[in-house]
Parts: structure tokens; C-alpha cells; sequence
């Protein structure tokens, strides 16, 4: 009789659950049709998230219809919209509107994570955010489109909400980015807004005077201490009462796993990750492994748990999907662990940051690290070729260091 393992969610760590499972399936010469293993989202894509701060975000992706084809991973296109533990069933909506019940025997959980939308007045209304292709690419041509308004302060003032890693990579990138859109000769104005008393609360100190220096030559402003209050068509009004015109309010305040979270009754963090076993299962749907930014899981012995980066999201990916194909091939699972720990933070034309070691210990920046963080964006996050023996090598599951 067939098995099945349905995986929700096509990005880094979906992606890399399907060609793991794909590639033990393999290793144990056990047919497609034994076990077929099944990807859901809404796009055979995946997109490269840690980019979306980039030039053409729009472009930011790569297809992985020839990916899934060279694997024997079968892809169906829709929106899960909710699991059933108790019967083993996703309920999926697919394109044509029409909605699916799809069984499983062991599912994958890698549905991501989204910007969260606190109820601050004017946040849904008048905020861009670069949280998904199609918001980047929306804000990129938000961007340009501003050539085509008359000078003013708030034409060319670019407000970001949020001073964490996301929104320091954005702002650093806007000073350049608007002098592009509107002329050498323009004054942009950038400021970062950020409720805690430091930039980059939860980078910590020591990589702190490194990005102090780049906004600081770069002309980034930062309010500390302060949050955004209420955001309309010209710009916000902050906690203190200041007020900031600008046409441009980026909204880059924290990231929630996915909502179908919520469809499963087990323990979960302060976020709503669903907190797994070193095998990545869910003790209380033990049919269920969550990977990516669903999950919170220990990368060591030492209380340290995963973020919601693709750093942990590949490896998350590779040993859940691994082990989804391991527990109904009778095989040993594998437990996760990933206890090199690094962040490579782009800062714009002054270059970048590279530490290591979760205290950050800086160990490069400017144009050196500026060269590396290139290097992984354009080349280590992306998949495999669309080759079967490529794509096996890149899902082997194990330890992995990314700087």
C-alpha cells in the first residue's frame, strides 16, 4: 500500500524537506508510487526572502517546477487553509477556488512566517513592508514612482518602523536608492524608527558600533525609544507626539509563524512556533514534523533555539524531511542539531557585518564583509540545479555552518 508525505510550504525549508525525503526515498530504492511525496503552496517557487531589500525584488526567486521533476516530487498548487492531526488531512484551496481534503501519513510543516500587523491605526492602510515578493515589489515601485511627484520633505522622506535586522538592512539601502530615483542633486531623508533604547535590540551589543557607523555615514537617522503611533497617506506620528512627513513608511516590526500553527494542539513559544523534539516532531501529532519558521527547536546543549532565518530554515528542512521518510521506511531517525551559529548583516554602500557565535562576536565588516554577503545571497541560499545528484548532495541532512 502507498504512503504519502505532504509538505506545506515550497521555502527554504519546505524546499529542502521535499528533496531530503525525496533523496532517502532514493537511497532505499523504494519507488515514487511506494511513496510520493507531495509539496503544497501557492507557487512551484521559491522565493528568495533575505533579498526582498534589494534592487527588482520582484525577481528575487527561483522556479522549481524542474527541480521537483528531476526528484520525483510531485507539486500541487493552492493555499492550505487548514490540518486535521486527528485524521491526517489538509484542507487545501486550489486555483480555481475549489477546496481539496489531501490525506497524509507524515506531513511537513514549512508554511513560513508573516509580517505581523499590530493594530496601530493607518498600519494596513498606508505601510509598505518587504515581507513577501509581491509587497517588496510593490514598494519598489512605490519608489519609483516618486520621480514623478514635486519636491518636497515628504516626497523625500523615507520612515522605517522597526530597527531590527530587517530594518536596518532596509534603511541602509534608501539613502542611495531614492538619490538613484530622484537625482544626484536630491536630500533624502531616512529615519528608523525602534521602540527599544538601542539599534538592533536583538543583535546585541558588539556588532552595535559597527552598524552605528555605517548609518551614520550613510546619513540614517534613528528615533530610540519611541514607536509608531498612527500612520496615514503623509507619514506617522510617534509615541513621544513627533510628528514625520513622508510618502514611504516601511513597517518591518517583527515576523509570526504561520497560522496553521494554531490547527495544532501542542506547545508553542512566546510567537506561536510550535516547539519540537531533536527529531522535529510534534510530541503531540506525532505524524508531524515542523520545520523553518513554524518551529522553534534547540540547535545545542546550551538553551539556544532557532531563529526565523534560512540559515536554520535549510537545515530545519533537510532533517525534517528526512526524517518524515525515515518513519515510514522503518529507518532511524536523525535529531537535529546545528551549533554554528553566525549573521551576515548588509549594510548597504558602506558594506556589511559578518560575526560569529551567538553573543556576535564581530569578526568582519565594510567592503570585506560586504563581498561575502553577496557571495550568499547570490549563490549559498539558492537551490540546486535542477539535477538529481546535485539536488540529493545539497539535501543531505546535517550540521551546517553558513559563514
Amino acid at each position: 500500500m502507498s504512503k504519502r508525505i505532504v509538505i506545506i510550504g515550497t521555502g527554504f525549508a519546505g524546499t529542502f524537506a521535499a528533496l531530503a525525503a525525496a533523496r532517502l526515498r532514493d537511497m532505499q530504492d523504494v519507488s515514487p508510487d511506494a511513496l510520493e511525496i507531495l509539496a503544497l503552496s501557492r507557487e512551484p517557487i521559491l522565493t528568495i526572502r533575505p533579498r526582498l531589500y534589494e534592487r527588482l525584488p520582484g525577481d528575487m526567486k527561483a522556479d522549481l517546477d524542474a527541480l521537483f521533476a528531476a526528484t520525483d516530487v510531485r507539486f500541487l498548487q493552492g493555499e492550505v487553509t487548514g490540518i486535521d492531526p486527528a485524521s491526517q488531512s489538509v484542507a487545501l484551496r486550489t486555483t480555481s477556488d475549489g477546496t481539496e481534503t489531501l490525506s497524509y501519513d507524515r506531513l511537513v510543516l514549512a508554511a513560513g512566517s508573516q509580517v505581523a500587523h499590530p493594530p496601530i491605526p493607518g498600519l494596513a492602510d498606508f505601510a509598505f513592508n518587504n515581507d513577501q515578493r509581491d509587497t517588496a515589489d510593490k514598494l519598489w515601485r512605490h519608489v519609483q514612482s516618486l520621480a514623478d511627484r514635486p519636491t518636497s520633505t515628504e516626497r523625500d522622506t523615507v520612515v522605517i518602523a522597526g530597527g531590527g535586522f530587517t530594518g536596518i538592512e532596509t534603511a541602509a539601502e534608501f539613502p542611495h536608492r531614492l538619490r538613484e530615483v530622484l537625482g544626484p542633486e536630491a536630500s533624502p531623508r531616512v529615519v528608523i524608527v525602534e521602540r527599544a533604547d538601542a539599534i538592533g535590540p536583538d543583535l546585541g551589543p558588539n556588532p552595535r558600533p559597527v552598524i552605528e557607523e555605517a548609518l551614520d555615514t550613510l546619513g540614517v537617522e534613528r528615533r530610540l525609544g519611541v514607536a509608531v503611533s498612527a500612520i496615514d497617506a503623509h507619514g506617522v506620528t510617534l509615541s513621544n507626539g513627533e510628528r514625520i512627513d513622508s510618502a514611504t513608511v516601511v513597517w518591518t516590526g517583527g515576523i509570526r509563524p504561520t497560522p496553521l500553527n494554531a490547527d495544532i494542539a501542542s506547545a508553542k513559544d512566546a510567537l506561536g512556533r510550535l516547539l519540537v523534539d531533536a527529531d522535529l516532531r510534534v510530541p503531540d501529532a506525532p505524524a508531524i514534523f515542523a520545520a523553518g519558521d513554524a518551529a522553534s527547536a534547540a540547535t545545542d546543549g546550551d538553551g539556544n533555539r532557532t531563529l526565523m532565518s534560512c540559515q536554520h530554515a535549510m537545515p530545519l528542512g533537510r532533517i525534517a524531511g528526512n526524517n518524515a521518510a525515515a518513519d515510514l521506511l522503518g529507518l532511524p531517525a536523525m535529531a537535529y542539531e546545528q551549533p554554528v551559529y553566525g549573521t551576515c548583516l548588509d549594510l548597504g554602500p558602506w558594506g556589511a557585518v559578518i560575526t560569529q557565535g551567538w553573543d556576535r562576536q564581530v569578526v568582519l565588516s565594510g567592503a570585506e564583509a560586504k563581498t561575502m554577503k553577496a557571495q550568499i545571497n547570490s549563490v549559498w541560499i539558492y537551490p540546486p540545479e535542477a539535477d538529481r545528484t546535485a539536488a540529493f548532495a545539497a539535501a543531505e541532512p546535517g550540521i551546517y555552518a553558513t559563514v
